[in-house]
């Protein structure tokens, strides 16, 4: 596909390390970005060597929580009405993916991208611009271009939250409590994780054990910051080299944001530089749960995953629809 046998091996061999657009506009393949390399071999590969007990694990938290949700997103409703008066119901969905377990389009988040004209001209992946994305005509990079195929290919958890509580480390994850590269590096160490080219990388920091331990008087207080502090991993060149490096097709981890917010290092924001400039799905509020405890019990920290994400051409972001297999 365009533009990934021309991948640069490393972040450093990259001429502009704030983005790269190798493919050409309004195309399959930019609306795919990274994710053209879970090419039909490395998915094959997932799925022969990850795939040994059939053991399932589904990471999708409750769809009505954040309850209440944080940045005034809608609150998720749900209505079960009579279609056919006694003898049939049907139910409807109101809800910002943003607000439970979502993946972060390319529509999403954009990046600075400021010209001698324009100091404030800010852009989305692609060079896909604001107007574009709110034009109804247009479904340049789209979340339906990711529905197509879905997402699929060899799982990665990094449990930080487990590591950490070993260390006697207390980590609230409604904080900007910072989880380091040497922290996710000692933990690849740990348990023995080689990446491959391809993975698709989790980081558990424990939010939805922090979100469930809160009271509603917590919650509503939470909802109603005008800049919530979430935490997540930082922000620096190193962790842009960390995740070039090993060519991850995605990322995501039960944080709201995935990396610490607010930026503590703002010119490394990994909002700007994976989303925006990579084309790098960045998954958020993923319920890894289940998923800790199971690769605890089996001892691995590989597993084969499966996304489908909403099938709507001009989409944004989208439930994650996510199982791992085992």
């Amino acid at each position: 596909m365009s533009g990934i046998s021309e991948l640069p091996e490393r972040y450093d061999d990259l001429p502009d390390k704030r983005r790269f657009w190798p493919a050409p506009a309004g195309t399959a393949e930019e609306g795919l970005g990274m994710l053209r390399l879970l090419t039909p071999e490395i998915v094959a590969d997932a799925a022969r060597t990850q795939i040994q007990t059939g053991e399932r694990v589904c990471l999708n938290w409750d769809l009505e929580k954040l309850d209440p949700p944080g940045f005034g997103r809608k609150a998720f409703e749900h209505r079960v009405q009579w279609v056919a008066l006694g003898a049939a119901f049907d139910d409807e969905y109101h809800f910002n993916p943003q607000q439970s377990s979502q993946w972060d389009g390319f529509r999403h988040h954009n990046a600075p991208a400021p010209t001698s004209e324009n100091a404030d001209r800010k852009l989305f992946y692609g060079g896909t611009t604001a107007e574009e994305i709110q034009d109804p005509n247009s479904n340049r990079i789209g979340i339906g271009y990711w529905a197509k195929k879905g997402i699929a290919g060899r799982g990665v958890l990094i449990d930080y939250l487990s590591w950490a509580e070993k260390k006697g480390i207390s980590v609230d994850a409604l904080s900007q409590h910072v989880v380091s590269l040497d922290d996710v590096l000692a933990i690849a160490r740990e348990c023995k994780i080689e990446f491959k080219k391809g993975d698709i990388f989790f980081l558990r920091v424990g939010l939805t054990r922090t979100w469930d331990a809160m009271d509603a008087q917590q919650k509503k207080e939470y909802s109603q910051q005008s800049t919530p502090k979430h935490a997540g991993i930082e922000q620096s060149e190193r962790v842009l080299r960390f995740v070039w490096d090993n060519h991850f097709a995605a990322v995501a981890s039960d944080a709201v944001s995935f990396e610490v917010y607010p930026p503590l290092n703002p010119e490394y924001d990994l909002h700007h530089r994976l989303l925006a400039g990579w084309g790098i799905p960045i998954g958020e509020m993923f319920d890894l749960e289940d998923l800790a405890e199971t690769c605890k019990r089996l001892g691995r920290w590989t597993f084969f995953v499966s996304s489908s994400p909403l099938n709507c051409a001009r989409g944004v972001s989208s439930p994650p629809n996510c199982m791992a297999i085992f």
